[in-house]
């Protein structure tokens, strides 16, 4: 479950980039319809959101304090905002997971959503944050 609430979460938090914004109504909305989206992952989906959002500044310093030779603008937008959601979960969730699952879900989503070298840069970053923390 918590699995596809990151992947929701991602999937807005992308597309939040190249619209303007939109309610949570309307960005469900253009996801695929076919089936509904279960509550409980609607809502843990808003509470990444909302937390990615709440701290973006503080998580996008991390990334770029923690990403040598990458400005944040420059990187792939999936893996930039996978970085955000993975923070959140690492630093600013109200019950912060462990780093070994953070970073473990983070890459395997990264395979699935993100480009061939996607795993490692995620790797890369999270386990460099995490043992900061």
């Amino acid at each position: 479950m918590r699995r596809q609430s990151r992947e929701l979460a991602l999937k807005l938090l992308f597309q939040s980039e190249f619209s303007e914004p939109l309610s949570w109504n309307d960005l469900l909305n253009t996801q695929d319809s076919r089936e509904a989206i279960p509550e409980e992952i609607q809502l843990y989906a808003k509470e990444i959101i909302r937390g990615v959002q709440t701290h973006q500044s503080e998580i996008d310093q991390l990334i770029q304090q923690n990403s040598s030779n990458w400005k944040i603008n420059r990187m792939a937008t999936i893996d930039r905002n996978l970085l955000r959601v993975a923070i959140y979960e690492l630093k600013f969730a109200p019950n912060p997971l462990s780093p070994s699952i953070v970073i473990n879900e983070a890459i395997e989503i990264a395979k699935v959503y993100g480009g061939t070298d996607s795993s490692g840069f995620i790797n890369g970053i999270l386990d460099h944050i995490a043992r900061k923390l």
